[in-house]
């Protein structure tokens, strides 16, 4: 979910050898090939739009070209359709890791960080939380192979990150 730590688990990854695709950037990329402003409403809403027109796993075809390697961590999987186009395409391969904190938690990160394409305000953020919710994102959680808790401090976090991408 937004907010949860994703970035940090990135920046361990990395720190780890982990190439890293963001599917995000592949949305963000076609926004900005629309001429769209990189907003919550705009990006979210052409993604969704996307979505209802391709089909729930067409950020994910669209990711899969940009996938290369060996140690690659895909971030940003929002669905079972998305998932199942990964599943497809690396079997036994493919791991899960799903991150997660309270809303209460990533709502109180998402107002301080101030990214541009984040949601403004409490009502935004749980708006946004229920669209991508509707994606399946909840199914993805649930499935998860692995689960990371993110309720404490930074130091402990990444530590955890790092023993969790280390058994993978």
């Amino acid at each position: 979910m937004p907010g949860c730590g994703k970035e940090e688990v990135l920046a361990v990854a990395r720190d780890l050898g982990f190439s890293i695709v963001r599917m995000g950037d592949v949305v963000r990329d076609e926004a900005q090939r629309r001429g769209l402003p990189i907003t919550d409403i705009a990006v979210g809403g052409m993604a969704h739009a996307e979505r209802q027109s391709h089909g729930l796993g067409v950020w994910a075809e669209r990711t899969l070209l940009r996938i290369q390697g060996e140690r690659v961590l895909v971030d940003g999987v929002r669905g079972r359709a998305e998932l199942d186009v990964f599943r497809k395409a690396f079997g036994e391969g493919l791991v899960v890791l799903a991150v997660h904190a309270s809303p209460k938690t990533r709502h109180e990160r998402i107002l301080r960080r101030r990214r541009a394409d984040d949601a403004e305000g409490t009502d935004a953020l749980q708006a946004r939380d229920i669209r991508e919710l509707s994606w399946g994102l909840g199914d993805v959680i649930a499935e998860a192979d692995v689960m990371v808790v993110n309720e404490s401090n930074l130091e402990r976090f990444r530590a955890t990150v790092r023993e969790a991408l280390n058994a993978i």
